[in-house]
């Protein structure tokens, strides 16, 4: 099985430092979206994607943890993986890194579900043309 990653820059901006010039905690979590959007562009599997298929992907669990202080200027590489598993939900992981270096300064994990976008019923099985993008990219 394959993993499908990609990487994407991120430039830190001046509205997303504080008053010391560092990235306040919770734009990281802005950072990871970026990646998402980023994955769903090259593999086909974008929010819109799952929207025009009749269905919505809400976040229903992410986690930070913080290694190292990010400062404006800085460039930061937003690494997402996409985590294959079996059960009805999509599992990414996400290492961010100074544009350059191989130190790591966090990392994170996000999990999504299936909703129905007519009455936002949970899903308990993965929709058909998930299981095929699955077929297609990860086998």
């Amino acid at each position: 099985m394959k993993a499908l990653s990609i990487e994407e820059t991120i430039n830190i901006r001046f509205n997303e430092v504080d008053v010391l010039g560092i990235v306040w905690h919770g734009h990281y979590i802005k950072y990871f979206e970026d990646g998402r959007e980023a994955f769903g562009r090259k593999y086909g599997l974008g929010y819109m994607d799952f929207y025009d298929k009749g269905y919505l992907v809400p976040i229903v669990h992410v986690d930070c943890d913080y290694r190292k202080p990010v400062v404006y200027g800085d460039k930061l590489t937003v690494r997402t993986t996409y985590e294959f598993t079996d059960a009805a939900k999509l599992v990414f992981n996400y290492e961010l890194y100074k544009e350059g270096s191989t130190e790591l300064v966090a990392s994170g994990r996000s999990v999504q579900v299936f909703l129905d976008k007519r009455d936002q019923a949970l899903q308990l099985t993965n929709p058909p043309f998930f299981e095929e993008w699955k077929r297609k990219h990860i086998q």
